[in-house]
């Protein structure tokens, strides 16, 4: 059976192990998907990857939030109105 293997670098969980944050440096700032027994069990990724991932996604998110409100109905007020 193949598998989808979504990280250049790939390490066992015995060498996980063995030297955990090795392992880490040597995905070079890159997630290291971990195996077990040949089938990736699990992705390390480094601190720095994931803030940077969990900012895009709050991105994504604000950009599919503002173009939902762009096509809401405008309301116009005016500064006395308030």
């Amino acid at each position: 059976m193949s598998n989808l293997v979504l990280a250049e670098m790939t390490a066992s969980i015995s060498e996980l192990k063995k030297n955990p944050m090795g392992t880490v440096a040597a995905g070079d700032g890159f997630a290291v998907a971990i195996l077990n027994r040949n089938e990736p069990a699990f992705y390390c990724v480094p601190a720095k990857a994931y803030e940077a991932l969990m900012d895009k996604i709050e991105d994504l998110e604000l950009n599919a939030l503002a173009d939902m409100r762009a096509h809401e109905k405008v309301i116009k007020v005016s500064l006395n109105e308030l």
